[in-house]
C-alpha cells in the first residue's frame, strides 16, 4: 500500500488552518501560495484536538471540512493527523490520569505535547473516539493521501498503570520469579524478588543498577507505544479501511524501537532537522545520509520525509538559516537515500507559542517575497521535474546491523567506559562505506541478512538468541562479516557469556579477546598493517577509544598494534568460514582506515561503483526503478569537484551525461540510465 500520487513527488507542509480562522482572507491566500510553491501536498489536524473537540463530546468539523474541500478544489492532497500528540485541557482536568507521571513518581501537570499515559484507559479512549469521528468524516474524501498517526512517539509513563501493566508485562515474558531472578542477575547486590508486586520501573529515586530491569522496561515502553498506535490505526481504517498509514518517527531516536512500530505501518516516515552551518556540510550531510537509510530500511521501500525546514530552527543553540543553496541541496539529498516527498514543518509561521520563530515557507511577513519562498518555489519545480523517480527503490547489497535494544545495552552497561561511543562507531563504518558510493541498509537483529554480500556489525555487543547461528549462515554461503571489539559481550538479558569473548562469535571469528584496553580521550594508537596482507593497505594508521587483546586460534593477523604494551599483537584479523570471510577489527579504528578497508572488500567482492574513493563531501546514491537507474551525485564539498560518472542522460541539465561531471558546491544532479 502506497501513499495516493504515486507517480509524483511530493512537495508540502504541515498546515495548521485552525489558528487563522479569524482571518479567512489569510486562509485563502494561503492557496494561491501553495499552488505557486508545487505545494501537491499538506499535512492537517497534528495538533488540532482542541479546536475539533473544544468541549467533550461536542464537535466542529466545520472549518475542517472547509480547508480539506478547497485544497481538493486545487489540486492539494491531505494526509490527516490523528491529533493524539497533545490533548485538550479539559481533558487533563476532568481526568488527570491522563497525564505522564516521570521516572521520579511525580505526576506531570497539564502542558507542552506528548504529555499522556499509553496505557491510561481513559486516554485510549478519547483518542479511539476522536479518531473513529476523523476515519468516518474523512475516509472516503478524495483529497485523503494517508493517515497520519499522531506525531513523534516517543517518551514513557511511571503511574500505577503503567507499573501494574509493566509486572503483567514480566509475569507474561518469564511466567515465574525464579526465572526473572536469574534473567536479571538478582544476587549481585541482594535485589532478589519475592513478589510480582515488589517490581517497579527504574527510577533515579529507586532502582537504577539492574541492566535486566532497564532493558525489559525499554522493552515494555515500545510494547505499549505499539499497542497504543495499533489502535489509533484500528480507529481510523473503520472508515478507510485502504489508506495507507504512517507515523512521523525520528531517524536514530533511543527511545523506543522503531522496527517494531514500522512492522505495523504501510510507509515509514521520517521527521529530521539536519543543522546546516554548525559543522562542515560534509559531516553534516554524512549524519543526515545516515538518518534517511535508517528510515529507508524500516520498510525498505520509499519513505516519506514527513517534517524538516525551509529555512531554520528555533529549538538548537543557533536558529542559523540555510544558505543560499542549501535548502536544495539537502532536499536532494533525502530524494537521493529513497524518500518520496519533501515535507515541511511548517507552512505558515505562526504568531505565538513555542515554535513561533521556527522556520516556514510562509514567514511573518505574510508574502511570498523572501528568499526561503523562492527557494521553496524553485525546489518545487525541480522534485515536478524529477517526479518519474517516485516509487524508485533503493538496490542494497550493503548493509550495518544497527539494533535498538543492542544499543540501549550497550550506552546503559556500567563500563567499560562512560562515553561507549556506539553512535559515532556506527558512524564511522558508514563513512566508510559511503565514501564507495554504496547504498547502505541499516537491519536489527531480526532481520532476514539474505540479499547481502556485506555486513558490517560494529559494536554487536548484545547478541539475541540465534544471531551465531545466523551469522554463520551469511558467511558461510559467500558473505563479508566485519564485526569490532565489543561484540559477543551478552545475551538479550545483559547477562555475559561465559566461555571467553566474542561469546558465541568465538568459532565464527575465529579469535579469542582475552582483553580490552580503553583508551582515554587524549589516547591514541596505530594500526600497522602488515606487509603482504590481502587487503593491500599499507601504513599506520590512528586507532582510538577501544583496543582489543586477541589471540588468533583459526583467523589470520592482517594488521597489528604499533604501540603500547601489547605493540605486535594482532589489531586486524581474517578467518575463512565456507565460503565467505568474517573480519574482526580489534582496534578503534579511524574513518581513514575504515575507507581503506572497506574499499578493499568491495572491489574483492565486485560490490564497488567506483574504482576510487569519491571526494571528501560528494555523495553518491542510487535509485532503481524497472530497467532504469538513477545516480544521485550531490556535492557538499564547499568547491567545484570534477569526477567520473555514468553515460546518461542528465535530468537537471536536461543533456547527455558523458562520463564526467562537473558540480558546482551545493550543485546535485540525477543521470539516468536505462530506458
Amino acid at each position: 500500500m502506497t501513499v495516493s500520487g504515486s507517480g509524483r513527488l511530493l512537495h508540502g507542509a504541515d498546515y495548521y488552518p485552525e489558528q487563522w480562522l479569524d482571518r479567512p482572507e489569510i486562509l485563502e491566500e494561503d492557496i494561491r501560495l501553495m499552488k505557486k510553491a508545487h505545494i501537491n501536498v499538506v499535512t492537517l489536524g497534528v495538533f488540532a484536538w482542541s479546536a475539533l473537540e473544544p468541549e467533550e463530546g461536542k464537535y466542529d468539523f466545520s472549518w475542517l471540512d472547509e480547508r480539506v474541500d478547497r485544497l481538493w478544489e486545487n489540486g492539494i492532497s491531505v494526509i490527516m493527523a490523528t491529533p493524539s500528540g497533545a490533548r485538550p485541557a479539559w481533558a487533563a482536568a476532568a481526568y488527570p490520569e491522563v497525564l505522564r507521571v516521570a521516572e521520579d513518581r511525580r505526576r506531570n501537570l497539564y502542558g507542552m505535547r506528548m504529555n499522556h499515559c499509553y496505557t491510561s484507559p481513559k486516554y485510549r479512549e478519547l483518542v479511539q473516539r476522536m479518531d473513529r469521528a476523523l476515519g468516518r468524516r474523512y475516509g472516503g474524501h478524495p483529497a485523503l493521501a494517508a493517515w497520519h498517526i499522531s506525531n513523534e512517539y516517543h517518551g514513557e509513563c511511571h503511574c500505577p498503570l503503567c507499573q501494574e501493566a509493566f509486572r503483567n508485562f514480566l509475569r507474561e515474558k518469564y511466567t515465574a520469579l525464579d526465572k526473572l531472578n536469574q534473567a536479571w542477575w538478582t544476587a549481585f547486590w541482594s535485589k532478589t524478588y519475592t513478589d510480582w508486586e515488589q517490581i517497579v520501573s527504574p527510577s533515579s529515586v529507586g532502582e537504577r543498577a539492574l541492566q535486566g530491569l532497564a532493558l525489559d522496561w525499554k522493552r515494555f515502553v515500545t510494547k505499549q507505544t505499539r499497542e497504543f498506535m495499533n489502535l489509533e490505526i484500528a480507529a481510523v481504517r473503520e472508515g478507510s479501511p485502504d489508506v495507507p498509514v504512517t507515523t512521523n518517527m525520528i531517524g536514530t531516536l533511543i527511545e523506543v524501537d522503531y522496527p517494531r512500530l514500522a512492522q505495523d505501518l504501510d510507509v515509514a516516515a521520517l521527521d529530521t532537522y539536519p543543522e546546516w552551518g554548525k559543522g562542515p556540510d560534509a559531516e553534516t550531510a554524512l549524519g543526515a545520509g545516515m538518518e534517511y537509510d535508517v528510515t529507508r530500511t524500516l520498510k525498505k521501500a520509499p519513505f516519506l520525509l514527513m517534517e524538516t525546514t525551509p529555512s531554520m530552527t528555533n529549538w538548537t543553540e543557533a536558529a542559523k538559516p540555510k544558505p543560499p543553496g542549501m535548502h536544495a541541496a539537502g532536499c536532494l539529498q533525502a530524494i537521493a537515500h529513497g524518500a518520496d516527498s519533501i515535507q515541511y514543518f511548517q507552512w505558515r509561521k505562526s504568531r505565538g507559542g513555542f515554535e513561533k520563530f521556527h522556520g516556514a515557507v510562509i514567514g511573518h511577513s505574510g508574502h511570498e517575497h523572501t528568499r526561503v519562498f523562492r527557494e521553496t518555489e524553485e525546489l518545487g519545480a525541480l522534485l515536478k521535474r524529477a517526479e518519474e523517480i517516485a516509487g524508485a527503490e533503493n538496490p542494497c547489497k550493503t548493509a550495518i546491523l544497527y539494533d535498538w535494544e543492542n544499543r540501549w545495552a550497550v550506552e546503559g552497561s556500567i563500563g567499560p567506559r562512560k562515553e561507549k561511543g556506539y553512535e559515532e562507531t556506527v558512524r564511522e563504518h558508514y563513512a566508510g562505506l559511503r565514501r564507495w558510493g554504496v547504498n547502505v541498509d541499516f537491519i536489527d537483529e531480526e532481520q532476514p541478512l539474505d540479499g547481502y554480500q556485506l555486513l558490517a556489525a560494529p559494536m554487536l555487543y548484545l547478541l539475541k538468541a540465534g544471531m551465531d547461528e545466523k551469522l554463520e549462515q551469511f558467511v558461510n554461503r559467500g558473505g563479508i562479516l566485519v564485526l569490532t571489539s565489543l561484540s559477543g559481550i551478552t545475551d538479550e538479558n545483559d547477562l555475559c557469556f561465559q566461555g571467553g569473548f566474542p561469546g558465541p562469535l568465538r568459532r565464527l571469528a575465529g579469535i579469542w579477546e582475552e582483553e580490552l584496553d580503553v583508551l582515554y580521550p587524549e589516547e591514541v594508537n596505530e594500526i600497522c598493517c602488515l606487509s603482504g596482507n590481502s587487503l593491500g593497505l599499507s601504513g599506520k594508521w590512528p586507532c582510538a577509544r577501544y583496543c582489543g587483546q586477541i589471540r588468533p586460534e583459526k583467523a589470520v593477523t592482517e594488521a597489528v598494534y604499533g604501540k603500547s604494551w601489547y605493540a605486535g599483537a594482532p589489531a586486524l584479523t581474517r578467518n575463512n568460514w565456507g565460503k565467505g570471510t568474517v573480519w574482526y577489527l580489534a582496534a578503534g579504528a579511524g574513518r581513514d582506515f575504515l575507507t581503506g578497508l572497506y574499499g578493499s572488500l568491495l572491489k574483492q567482492s565486485d560490490l564497488a561503483c567506483r574504482r576510487e574513493p569519491l571526494p571528501v563531501g560528494v555523495e553518491l546514491s542510487v535509485r532503481r526503478k524497472g530497467e532504469v537507474t538513477y545516480w544521485f551525485y550531490s556535492n557538499f564539498s564547499g568547491k567545484k569537484i570534477e569526477l567520473e560518472a555514468p553515460f546518461g542522460h542528465a535530468l537537471f541539465r536536461d543533456r547527455p551525461s558523458e562520463g564526467m561531471l562537473l558540480l558546482a558546491p551545493l550543485e546535485t544532479e540525477i543521470i539516468r540510465c536505462g530506458k
